[in-house]
C-alpha cells in the first residue's frame, strides 16, 4: 500500500456557506436599463469595511434592508427619512436596477445599493455598526429540508446582534404565518434582544414600512401579515 497522501478526489470537500436565497435572472426592462447605465452611482462594491463611509453624511443612523425585491418601498422609505442613511442588499439584478431608477429618478442621495449576499456583508462590517436591520416577506423555505436556509434561525442572529449597536432594531415582517410563529420562537429566545412589543408578541405595522400591493391584495383576501420588532439590549 502507498504511503502517499490521499488525492484531492478522496479527500473530504467542506460544505459551501448555506445561502438563504436563489439567484433568479429575467430581461432588463428600459428603465431598469437605465436604472443600471443612468445611476451607477448609487451601486456599490460588496467589499466594504464601512457601510456607514459609503454615504455624505455618515454619521446619520444606518439601515440595512436585507432583500428589498424590487425596491418600491426601500425608495418610499428612504425619501420620507432624510435624517437616515439606507443600503439595500439584494441579489436579483432586475430588481436593482428598478431600484436604482426610481431611487435617481427622486434624487435620493441617502440610498445605496448592493449586489450580494448579505450574510458575507455583514460579516465583514464593524460590530455595532447598524442601526436597523429590516428583513421583510423573506422566502419562508417551506419544506423541512430547507429550513437551514431560513435566515431567521439562531446563527445569523448572533450575526445580526454583533452588528446592531445598543438600541438597534431588527424588523422582520412576513405573510406566512408558520414562518412567523418560527421567528418568534427564535427571537424570543435570543438574550440580546428584547420584542418591542412584548405583551402582543407581534407589533403593528409601523407608519414608516409602506404597505406594498401584493400586501394588500393578501389583505383584500383575508390573508395576515405579522412584523416583529426586536431592539438590542446592552446584554453581551
Amino acid at each position: 500500500m502507498s504511503d502517499q497522501p490521499q488525492t484531492t478526489a478522496e479527500q473530504p470537500v467542506q460544505d459551501r456557506p448555506i445561502q438563504t436565497f436563489m439567484r433568479r435572472t429575467s430581461p432588463l426592462n428600459t428603465s431598469q436599463r437605465q436604472g443600471l447605465e443612468q445611476y451607477a452611482h448609487l451601486l456599490v462594491d460588496a467589499s466594504i469595511s464601512d457601510a456607514r463611509q459609503l454615504f455624505s453624511q455618515p454619521e446619520q443612523p444606518l439601515t440595512i434592508e436585507i432583500g428589498f425585491g424590487m425596491g418600491h418601498s426601500l425608495v418610499k422609505m428612504a425619501a420620507t427619512a432624510p435624517e437616515r442613511n439606507f443600503l439595500g442588499i439584494e441579489v436579483h439584478i432586475p430588481g436593482i436596477a428598478q431600484c436604482a431608477f426610481e431611487a435617481g429618478q427622486a434624487g435620493l442621495t441617502n440610498l445605496k445599493l448592493m449586489n450580494a449576499d448579505a450574510i458575507e456583508v455583514l460579516n465583514g462590517l464593524p460590530n455595532g455598526s447598524i442601526d436597523r436591520v429590516q428583513l421583510f416577506f423573506p422566502d419562508p423555505w417551506q419544506k423541512k429540508r430547507h429550513f437551514k436556509r431560513r435566515f431567521v434561525i439562531p446563527e445569523r442572529m448572533q450575526l445580526i446582534e454583533d452588528k446592531l449597536s445598543v438600541g438597534g432594531w431588527f424588523h422582520a415582517a412576513t405573510d406566512w404565518q408558520p414562518y412567523a410563529e418560527w421567528m418568534l420562537d427564535v427571537l424570543q429566545n435570543r438574550p440580546r434582544l428584547g420584542n418591542v412589543y412584548p405583551t402582543e408578541q407581534y407589533a403593528p405595522r409601523p407608519d414608516w414600512r409602506p404597505e406594498t400591493k401584493f400586501e394588500r391584495r393578501g389583505h383584500a383576501a383575508g390573508h395576515g401579515v405579522w412584523d416583529l420588532i426586536y431592539q438590542r439590549n446592552s446584554n453581551d
